[in-house]
């Protein structure tokens, strides 16, 4: 069926305790903040429109709501990169030392010392974040390649078949770009951008038993989140009566908020850590396949750019050197 270990995996959860309870505290204060916000902006237009007809306050009330809704999508927007670079990276960083069977630095906490390791590779937050999302870009080319190659073979309904595998693919290699950025803090290479692309021809030459693991995954995960969401419809619908003017699709917007902050504060770790088990017990031993980088290079603007990028860091600290004796 799967090639990870499910117990493993959550023994290494419980042993990064810290950090699952810092994932807790941020997605779930993320998810208040969405409540928080949007009951203000709710109030707000509940209260403006209480100079009009019954009607308008309804209307008004709806608005604010949405407006709150949206101005704190926005920051959250802009705050992205650097979830990933505190909480995301860092959590990976101490993940990888328990795969390797290394012991926490004595008398330092797992967050501060994670986060050591991660500057040391990656000293700006937009540097990692910029990396993150070309290597989004390359595994959907590679899922991409999956459809395609069902869509020319001579089967009935091959073409619908491919369109809804593309679907769940993209869903499923929402777990693996993280797996590629521990590659890069694993090797510890001063070149990040190297550091990903090996792992990303890595993971193209072991497609298909890393796609076949991360659709387990996307299976339990996206199943477990369903169970959440219709166990939080209850509670969220009481949310959204003590708002004024009751929010009629409030309670499903919050049940899916809370739905989603359990997903990635508990259940995404939980993937990570078994894609991370299966991608370097995948990979042991083998070296880039130049065959697969050529047609990566061929299929994908986005891995193009990546190698160009790493290939100008090589450049930067060759030059470096020379420069500081002239």
């Amino acid at each position: 069926m799967w090639d990870f270990s499910i117990g493993g995996a959550l023994g290494m959860m419980v042993r990064t305790m810290p950090f699952i309870l810092l994932r807790i505290a941020v997605y779930f204060g993320i998810t208040l903040g969405y409540i928080l916000v949007t009951g203000v902006g709710a109030g707000v237009g509940y209260g403006i429109g209480g100079f009009g007809e019954e009607g308008l306050r309804a209307s008004t009330t709806m608005w604010g709501g949405l407006a709150g809704f949206s101005i704190f999508g926005a920051v959250m927007y802009w705050a992205r990169e650097y979830i990933l670079y505190i909480v995301k990276a860092g959590h990976i960083a101490v993940l990888i030392e328990l795969i390797e069977g290394k012991p926490m630095p004595d008398g330092r906490s797992q967050i501060a010392h994670a986060s050591a390791v991660v500057k040391e590779r990656f000293p700006q937050a937009s540097v990692l974040f910029a990396i993150d999302q070309l290597i989004k870009g390359v595994i959907r080319a590679i899922s991409g390649l999956v459809r395609g190659i069902l869509t020319i073979l001579p089967i009935p309904g091959a073409r619908q078949l491919g369109t809804i595998l593309s679907a769940f693919l993209r869903v499923a290699v929402g777990f693996i770009d993280e797996v590629i950025l521990a590659y890069a803090i694993r090797t510890k290479s001063d070149n990040a951008w190297m550091s990903a692309k090996e792992a990303l021809v890595l993971y193209g030459q072991n497609y298909k038993p890393m796609l076949k693991n991360a659709a387990w995954l996307a299976f339990i995960v996206y199943g477990l989140s369903f169970v959440v969401f219709l166990v939080m419809l209850a509670p969220a619908a009481l949310v959204v009566y003590l708002m004024p003017g009751a929010w009629a699709a409030g309670s499903v917007v919050f049940a899916l908020l809370f739905a989603w902050s359990v997903k990635a504060a508990v259940l995404e770790p939980f993937a990570i850590t078994c894609m991370m088990q299966v991608y370097f017990k995948t990979i042991e031993g083998q070296q880039p396949n130049p065959e697969w980088e050529a047609k990566l290079e061929q299929m994908s603007g986005k891995f193009r750019k990546l190698k160009d990028r790493a290939f100008k860091e090589v450049g930067e600290t060759t030059v470096k050197p020379e420069a500081m004796q002239q």
